[in-house]
């Protein structure tokens, strides 16, 4: 049986917004979500209006099987953009206008300095040694 962590992050992003397609039809503008840890998906999910406010388009369903499928290639594409850092958050605005999708992508990469001094601090043995000296 294959772990997520032998999975890509790339393939995650694809199965995360492929179980997230349901909501995304019909949505015209939003914020997918994506907390990353050890480059694996934890938690994802949607933010976004419930209506849309004002733009005069009644009637309007929102985003098509296909401009879904076109959001989530777009999302796979940018993890190209991604280096570095394995812990974070990977933010992807989208808009439906005038029936094409647009999508903006923003990565905010995470660190824990108390993860840092753990590994830097010389062990009290170490420390003795150069009280020593």
């Amino acid at each position: 049986m294959m772990t997520l962590e032998q999975v890509s992050l790339a393939r995650q992003v694809d199965v995360a917004l492929e179980k997230l397609g349901g909501e995304l039809r019909g949505l015209t503008a939003g914020t997918i979500v994506l907390q990353i840890r050890d480059d694996t998906v934890g938690r994802f999910g949607i933010r976004h209006l419930p209506m849309d406010c004002g733009n005069g388009e009644q009637g309007f369903n929102g985003m098509s099987v296909s401009q879904v499928q076109l959001l989530r290639r777009l999302a796979v594409e940018a993890l190209r953009h991604k280096s570095g850092w394995t812990h974070g958050e990977i933010s992807y605005d989208f808009v439906l206008k005038q029936g094409q999708v647009f999508v903006s992508v923003q990565f905010e990469s995470n660190y824990n300095m108390a993860n840092l001094m753990f590994r830097f601090s010389p062990k009290k043995r170490d420390r003795r040694e150069a009280s020593n000296e």
